[in-house]
């Protein structure tokens, strides 16, 4: 019997695999339903260069461990090194950079001064108590003009009109700069607080972000089978059917989505139901050939005309490469323009009110079955890839123990 049995061959299950393989251990066998590696993170050739199929991802510099691991299969000389340029389009005529709160001042002197009258007013900083639900949040946070202007009509576009189903809990992700970051930004014409995730990045110097998860799969291809979606996953028995074969291990490492399995046996029915209850977005990514002239890295649409909530310049990253790529919330999707798209069934976790208890409950009682969730979509959070390889790392580190 296998030792460990993986499922998902994106960045959660190739980084467990792999630390797996460096620390001796072979007993491994990872099942994936695509006939490529990498998962959200594929690339590829699309009008004469590469292209990330599930939208913009980079290596972010934050976690040495990681890069350290990660640069053992593609070295660190074949990436280049970005400070992050992102924008927001707020209307037709401003565009600033990200974060909104640091980057104000950008804007003329009237246009500021109403932001700031907004923000100074906001709960935050008048001691009012923190809401719960997220839209709520926003304004207690932010002020009514952020809040209006930006944040709610940009996060209905990425998520979905519903976004009070979405908690708070989640918000650290966003840049926490101050009323006073914020007001000595306006004073001196320069961004002060927090910076946003990726504000240091790698992205590959002759490939796409693709590229690093292919070399992955590369060093481990004799343990993987590919063209093999999971359809049941079995707790009574640790095993899994992938293409009508069955398959035991003592562990099952699971990083594909919870509900994208048809049938999980010996799962009690209030988990069942519990797990109904989580939910996704999907998205397109849409290529378009021509470039913009811009710096940018990387700008969010608010506008909610506009169907795209965000666009990524590919020749501003990815060498000997020209356009760009939209990504859209696929309920958004009207018409296509460009000549290339690619639909992600599952490209981002919501982060609803009730969903921390139901992972709780789920991931306690799976891990008794010797069945743990892992990565993105098996803890059902929205990581970004190095968070996701960094939890890989230390879960097979505390396994193989």
């Amino acid at each position: 019997m296998l030792k460990y049995l993986i499922l998902g061959a994106g960045p959660a299950g190739l980084t467990f695999a792999n630390y797996l393989k460096l620390h001796g251990e072979d007993s491994f066998l990872v099942l994936e339903k695509e006939s490529v590696a990498g998962g959200l993170c594929r690339s590829e050739q699309v009008d004469g260069s590469f292209l990330d199929t599930g939208g913009g991802h980079f290596l972010d510099v934050r976690r040495p461990k990681v890069n350290e691991f990660l640069f053992k299969f593609m070295p660190e000389e074949e990436w280049n090194f970005f400070i992050r340029n992102s924008k927001i389009q707020l209307n037709k005529n401003n565009l600033i950079d990200h974060p909104i709160e640091a980057n104000i001042w950008q804007l003329d002197t009237e246009t500021q001064i109403q932001y700031l009258l907004s923000i100074v007013r906001a709960g935050s900083n008048m001691e009012g108590k923190e809401p719960g639900e997220f839209i709520d949040w926003i304004y207690w946070k932010l002020g009514e003009k952020i809040a209006d202007d930006y944040m709610i009509p940009y996060n209905k576009k990425m998520f979905g009109g519903a976004l009070n189903e979405l908690g708070t809990y989640w918000l650290d992700k966003l840049p926490n700069v101050s009323f006073e970051e914020t007001l000595r930004s306006c004073l001196t014409h320069k961004a002060h607080g927090a910076q946003p995730g990726h504000a240091k990045f790698y992205y590959p110097k002759k490939y796409g972000y693709g590229e690093l998860w292919l070399r992955m799969a590369n060093v481990i291809k004799k343990n993987i089978v590919y063209n093999a979606p999971v359809t049941e996953i079995d707790f009574n028995n640790t095993s899994v059917t992938a293409n009508k074969i069955s398959y035991s291990a003592q562990y099952i490492i699971t990083t594909i989505p919870w509900n994208s399995i048809s049938l999980l046996n010996g799962v009690p029915a209030d988990l069942q139901k519990k797990i109904k209850l989580l939910k996704h977005t999907s998205i397109q990514v849409e290529y378009f050939s021509r470039n913009l002239n811009l710096d940018a890295h990387w700008i969010y649409y608010p506008n909610p005309e506009l169907s795209y909530h965000r666009i990524l310049l590919r020749h501003n990253f990815c060498a000997n490469s020209q356009g760009y790529w939209t990504e859209t919330n696929l309920e958004r999707v009207s018409e296509n323009k460009g000549f290339y798209k690619f639909i992600n069934n599952y490209a981002y976790p919501l982060n609803t009110i009730k969903k921390p208890e139901i992972m709780i409950d789920l991931l306690s009682w799976s891990k008794s079955k010797n069945v743990i969730g892992l990565g993105r979509w098996g803890e059902h959070q929205h990581y970004n890839s190095d968070a996701t390889v960094e939890y890989a790392m230390k879960l097979a580190e505390k396994m193989l123990c």
